[in-house]
């Protein structure tokens, strides 16, 4: 669910707002729920260059067709009727200076505050993202960047040990060239190389040409050997704390009290039981996985002389571990139904139809086998694997909705990101049990 929404904050009046945080949590600690907070104002967004920055103007379009919504006495949706906060709060204007200061070099040394430049940037649902910039005026003295982009991690993600895993992560993959530079780490976030990018839209991983292109990555990061634990741990690890949680979780607000009530009433626990048997039938390799291959988490580089191939890069690995095959090709294929970038309350859109068919999901997984078979001489049976790996993938899509489910409720407790977390729960459960009985 994104690494890849719009991360807009700001600040909003009462316990009725709350704000946008995002993806899923870490590998590890996961908080206790903690009363819920107020969040910030809506936003809009506009293009300045190839960024997605909030803007004066507003984005109106008709209400979305959502599974699960439910909007009855829900103060939520009022509180953000004209769309998200524009503004970055005097707190993280400030913090992020001094962080720039002191992890970059050169001219960054010398800024004023008040020459500094910050706006709010198209990020993930666990993230909130900014770009950090240095005014026209002000040149570079040597190798320091003019541009940064500020990631602050959301609640879930604030945590030494998923913080030191991500980090090291984020490194091994930079120094491969399969990700952004890394600039600085601090205890709330990092600072990262600013790639010139088109953000990549939800209807584009439908394109043949792209699916088969993510298809290709996907296939050389399930290739790497990283220095991690090889068990895989990662995903009912976190559905089963996730659960835990959920189930202690005590709502103060009577929208959320509604919505969650509803939600226990599916039988949770007895489900997850159902899908720990229905997934230890399918056999699926443990490779290292990204976990979140969402459009958000994709990007579109802006050069001119590079093919597509080089042209797309996958990022966010805050939930990447060695995990089971299946689930990356299975939560990828979710995330065709899902568009984060809608400006209305809930702040995202489902359209079910856009689950990828057979024909879309056959093309994505020849596009895996031919990348990895290309320097190999391979006499198998493809017919045979390709119905296997449909299988796999629709069956770990269930995990997906059930992870990403239950996350959703956690975060409308704790989250200071502005999106109907609720909402979204209910819909990816809605899935759940529409999926499950085609591909169980």
């Amino acid at each position: 669910m994104q690494a890849g929404m719009n991360s807009n904050h700001g600040n909003c009046r009462g316990e009725e707002c709350l704000s946008r945080a995002g993806k899923p949590g870490p590998r590890d600690s996961i908080p206790a729920p903690s009363a819920e907070d107020a969040p910030g104002p809506p936003a809009e967004k506009k293009r300045v260059g190839n960024v997605l920055l909030a803007s004066e103007k507003k984005l109106r379009a008709s209400s979305p067709l959502l599974l699960g919504a439910n909007f009855d006495d829900d103060s939520e949706a009022e509180c953000f009727r004209d769309g998200r906060s524009e503004e970055v709060d005097r707190d993280t204007r400030t913090r992020a200076f001094f962080w720039c200061r002191d992890f970059l070099s050169g001219s960054w040394k010398t800024l004023h505050e008040a020459d500094f430049q910050i706006s709010i940037v198209s990020g993930g649902l666990s993230n909130l993202l900014y770009l950090c910039s240095l005014p026209d005026h002000v040149q570079c003295v040597a190798e320091e960047p003019h541009q940064v982009l500020l990631r602050v991690y959301g609640a879930i993600l604030q945590g030494v040990d998923s913080l030191v895993l991500e980090s090291v992560m984020f490194a091994i993959l930079a120094e491969r060239s399969l990700g952004p530079k890394l600039y600085g780490i601090f205890p709330q976030g990092r600072l990262e190389q600013y790639l010139p990018n088109t953000r990549m839209r939800t209807d584009q991983l439908s394109d043949p040409a792209v699916s088969a292109e993510i298809a290709c990555k996907l296939a050389h990061f399930h290739e790497m050997v990283m220095p991690f634990n090889k068990e895989p741990k990662w995903l009912f690890g976190t559905i089963d704390k996730y659960m835990d949680q959920v189930l202690k979780i005590n709502f103060v607000r009577e929208a959320h009290q509604k919505k969650y009530k509803k939600l226990m009433k599916l039988d949770l626990p007895a489900e997850l039981e159902s899908l720990h048997a229905l997934l230890a039938s399918t056999p699926s390799p443990v490779v290292f996985c990204h976990n979140d291959v969402q459009e958000g988490n994709i990007l579109m580089l802006e050069d001119e002389d590079h093919s597509l191939t080089e042209k797309l890069m996958l990022i966010d690995f805050e939930y990447s571990s060695y995990n089971y095959r299946g689930f990356d090709f299975g939560n990828h294929f979710c995330e065709w139904m899902y568009d984060y970038t809608y400006n209305e309350w809930p702040f995202y859109k489902a359209t079910p139809d856009n689950y990828p068919t057979r024909e879309q999901q056959l093309r994505f997984i020849r596009s895996y086998l031919a990348e990895q078979r290309k320097d190999t001489d391979c006499t198998t049976d493809q017919t045979q694997i390709e119905e296997s790996m449909i299988i796999e993938a629709n069956r770990y899509a269930l995990a997906s909705h059930f992870l990403w489910g239950l996350w959703s409720i956690i975060q409308a407790k704790i989250s200071k990101i502005e999106f109907g977390y609720m909402d979204y729960a209910q819909c990816r459960f809605d899935a759940y049990f529409k999926q499950k009985k085609l591909f169980s």
